[in-house]
């Protein structure tokens, strides 16, 4: 790594893009994953909608309880 850079040439913002949708990583635990995995077979539907499915009835239920 160099002591310094010259930025004199940089534009300041030119790959900001405020809409930006960033997707999230989330790691399982193995055990968790493999419950996942079983079930989303189980269904026929894959983990993500498993997963997402399982939050928003989270949220749900939160929601409800207060």
């Amino acid at each position: 790594m160099k002591k310094e850079y010259d930025f004199s040439k940089g534009i300041r913002g030119k790959f900001y893009n405020p809409d930006a949708i960033l997707n999230i990583p989330i790691y399982l635990e193995p055990e968790v994953k493999e419950f996942i995995e079983a079930l989303a077979s189980k269904k026929q539907v894959n983990m993500q909608e498993l997963v997402n499915s399982i939050i928003k009835n989270n949220i749900q239920l939160y929601h409800n309880l207060i």
